[in-house]
């Protein structure tokens, strides 16, 4: 029989995991409890509130396109496949940007590959030792002018981060609610590119990107990637993501894990 070894790369999630900014968080209520039934012979039972985009989730593609589909709607075979975790980790800091050829020069990256990208901003996620709310949402690196274009090239089946957003922070709603920060990552552009923001990134165009411009072709992308990520750093291997079958569901919380198959 062959043997598999699993690596989860799903937080754990809970009534703290922070949602993207504005959304609703998890709620948790029991509705019956153990002791509740006579000769003790009840059952515990509760209910759950959330918003699709608290912890570990998958945005489908009706999540910005009107005629996208909804997450049941996709096949299995969609959320499962070949795939390379990328560790950049060592490259980027707070607003950084990412580009095709710093992935690529880390590891095989094939296309029609699942690519999941280290930023190493899980460790300020919500359960870390050093977490930090505000920099792992507002403060992560994000892709560059071209990584959209190439991403589109590479045909991925889907691509993961391991951070709030899979498009930089300040090329989202955030960067009118953080004025101060934006202020910040535009000096750190401006000495890395030599350029302002919206020189380099024309609202336009790139205002949340990764979303507008990708889900209508079908390149969506899953969020808050954590658990094992750092045990396969610029690894190939087999990716699997475990959505619910849920046929009204523009986006939904899941479960991530990559399979190793000894040979």
């Amino acid at each position: 029989m062959t043997k598999v070894k699993m690596y989860d790369l799903t937080q754990r999630l809970s009534i703290h995991t922070p949602p993207w900014p504005s959304y609703m968080p998890l709620q948790v209520q029991y509705f019956k409890r153990l002791a509740g039934a006579h000769m003790g012979q009840g059952a515990n039972g509760q209910i759950i509130k959330t918003s699709n985009h608290v912890g570990t989730h998958i945005d489908g593609e009706i999540h910005f396109c009107a005629n996208g589909r909804t997450i049941g709607e996709v096949p299995l075979e969609e959320w499962c496949g070949d795939g390379v975790v990328v560790d950049i980790s060592d490259e980027v800091s707070d607003f950084s940007l990412y580009s095709p050829d710093m992935l690529m020069k880390k590891a095989d990256i094939k296309k029609g590959d699942i690519l999941i990208i280290n930023t190493g901003y899980h460790k300020y996620s919500w359960d870390q030792p050093q977490a930090d709310e505000v920099r792992y949402m507002v403060k992560h690196p994000g892709p560059d002018a071209e990584f959209h274009k190439w991403a589109q090239e590479m045909k991925f089946k889907w691509i993961g981060v391991d951070c709030g957003s899979a498009d930089h922070p300040m090329n989202t709603i955030l960067r009118d609610w953080h004025p101060k920060l934006f202020v910040k990552a535009e000096a750190k552009l401006k000495e890395t590119h030599g350029k302002s923001w919206d020189e380099y990134f024309p609202q336009e165009e790139y205002y949340q990107v990764m979303h507008l411009k990708m889900f209508p072709l079908g390149i969506v992308h899953a969020e808050n990637i954590g658990g094992d990520i750092d045990k396969l750093n610029n690894k190939r291997t087999w990716i699997g993501l475990f959505p619910w079958r849920a046929i009204e569901l523009e986006s939904c919380i899941s479960r991530i894990v990559a399979f190793e198959f000894d040979k």
